[in-house]
């Protein structure tokens, strides 16, 4: 079997990168490697070519997943004709939204991977990565009254409850209740 030309190996990277950064999401950061490289479609073996460790891809997988997120925000600010307070509404809405809940593969890398960096966290990159992203998305929740801390643990702590409790009628019961919390007053 031949090489892989660089254009093809760094495309298996990103394919890499963006699978783990679902798989993380969904599964939590105990994937394994050979999982993980069946998934993308790719063999065991070339993994130690594309990334020096796993801890490397977790660290990366999640530098991927923050950045669709600030991504989401972007878009969010620019269909809601630069209105902050408007995409930071629609924001809240669609996050604590059952579609949200039940599809965490493509959700929040903050709340998805919460309990997998309090866990593991020994990996001094991948906690900062997640720091980052996490101080990031506060920011982004910020209004001229707080800084965006208190909205972004009332989401997340809801859609982590929602998530634990799927499938019993409390599970919509909480995302109602913080969606209501964050609403602003009449």
């Amino acid at each position: 079997m031949g090489r892989v030309s660089q254009a093809q190996a760094q495309e298996n990277r990103r394919r890499v990168v963006e699978m783990a950064s679902r798989l993380f999401r969904e599964q939590g950061t105990s994937v394994s490697v050979a999982d993980l490289m069946k998934a993308a479609g790719l063999t065991h073996g070339g993994f130690y070519k594309q990334f020096a460790s796993k801890d490397a891809l977790i660290d990366e997988a999640l530098t991927h997943a923050f950045g669709e997120l600030a991504e989401r925000h972007a878009d969010a600010l620019a269909e809601n004709g630069g209105s902050r307070e408007i995409a930071q509404r629609a924001l809240i809405e669609a996050y604590l939204s059952p579609r949200h809940r039940d599809n965490p593969g493509g959700g929040c890398p903050a709340a998805a991977l919460a309990s997998d960096m309090a866990r593991d966290g020994g990996d001094v990159e991948a906690r900062r990565t997640y720091a980052d992203g996490v101080a990031e998305f506060a920011g982004w929740l910020a209004t001229g009254d707080e800084d965006g801390i208190a909205r972004l643990c009332t989401m997340i702590g809801a859609i982590v409850l929602a998530r634990a409790t799927e499938g019993s009628p409390l599970s919509d019961e909480i995302l109602a209740a913080a969606r209501s919390a964050l609403s602003p007053p009449a």
